[in-house]
């Protein structure tokens, strides 16, 4: 009967050209960038994501949208063309790859899948914008964050989400823009490219002694709108909950914006081997829950980007708690025992939560 009724909504939907809440914004090609064996960003990072997701009934609910390429004037907004043009000259034949640096590995498609990357965020931009899709998840490979505007690094070619928000104040004249960046590696790439421009919010946390290696070192720019909280190895659920709690909900609520972007890691993951942060995926479910309130001035407009990630099995239940939560679906079973276990354990033990 609950088949029979969710093929009848999905039939309406289509007859009357109703769209469905949330758009998974992805491409083939993602799966053709193919840094290594062994390297960390695999392919099977996205299968992992829409498997749990199939798992648990939650893709019913998206619309399943194939990105397109983004266009040359809209990389222009972040990256000059001599950087893209030195991109296009390390592009290695196939079969074959090119080593940027020891962590950043191109393919001989990996340009053309960051080039995708780039046009889903923008086209998940545009869908929410126009009010096609309540909210948007993007994934995508490779990841963009680290990405400067004129230089690679961390895996990371293009600065997807920064093309995204570039293109959402050239296009649609916005004029406050939120990013937000959970990933457990500090977003430089993004820092660099707006701190000096204050129609965007930055809110980045981040583990201090993981690559970039950022404690000390932040670029501090003009911008007023930059919040970085950095968290030390071991942190976990309590002290990361209460940093979101007292830091970066105030910074949204004052802020306004017209437009969320979420710079979407799972690496901070008690269980990715890449991190040594101690969140669950029940922190994951509970952040996207308080941005979307905290961000209500912006109507929905929330386009939630892939970025870090790693160890497949933390990575899908992070994701699918993340995108549950933007399809507006109840909460998790999971998810809230686990929140009546930190609620419990905050009236127990106050001093903890201090």
């Amino acid at each position: 009967m609950k088949k029979t009724i969710q093929r009848l909504r999905t039939f309406l939907r289509r007859l009357f050209g109703r769209h469905a809440r949330m758009a998974w914004v992805s491409h083939p090609i993602f799966m053709q960038h193919s840094p290594g064996k062994d390297h960390p960003d695999s392919p099977q990072r996205i299968a992992a994501i829409q498997t749990a997701l199939k798992e648990q009934k939650i893709w019913p609910y998206l619309q399943n949208i194939e990105a397109v390429e983004v266009q040359d004037k809209q990389l222009a907004l972040v990256h000059p063309r001599n950087y893209l043009s030195r991109l296009e000259a390390n592009q290695p034949q196939e079969g074959k790859i090119y080593r940027i640096d020891d962590d950043t590995v191109m393919s001989h498609q990996s340009l053309s899948a960051a080039r995708f990357a780039a046009g889903a965020v923008v086209q998940a931009v545009n869908l929410v914008i126009a009010k096609k899709a309540h909210h948007a998840f993007c994934a995508v490979r490779p990841p963009g964050h680290h990405a400067h505007s004129s230089k690679s690094g961390g895996f990371c070619l293009i600065n997807n989400i920064a093309v995204g928000a570039m293109h959402a104040i050239a296009e649609y004249r916005l004029k406050r823009v939120a990013v937000v960046d959970f990933d457990v590696h500090h977003g430089d790439g993004t820092t660099e490219i707006f701190k000096d421009d204050p129609r965007i919010l930055f809110l980045n946390t981040f583990e201090t002694d993981l690559f970039p290696f950022p404690e000390g070192n932040i670029e501090r720019g003009t911008n007023p709108n930059m919040l970085h909280t950095p968290l030390l190895r071991g942190t976990g659920s309590r002290r990361f909950r209460k940093i979101i709690r007292t830091q970066w909900l105030p910074a949204l609520k004052r802020f306004q914006p017209e437009l969320v972007l979420i710079s979407a890691g799972f690496d901070a993951h008690r269980q990715d081997e890449t991190g040594r942060l101690n969140l669950h995926e029940a922190d994951y479910a509970w952040l996207t829950h308080k941005i979307i309130q905290a961000a209500s001035e912006c109507s929905g407009k929330i386009v939630s980007v892939l970025e870090g990630g790693y160890t497949l099995e933390p990575l899908a239940k992070s994701a699918a708690a993340h995108i549950g939560v933007l399809a507006g679906l109840p909460k998790a079973q999971y998810a809230a025992a686990y929140d009546q276990y930190l609620n419990a354990s905050r009236k127990r033990f106050p001093k903890l939560f201090r």
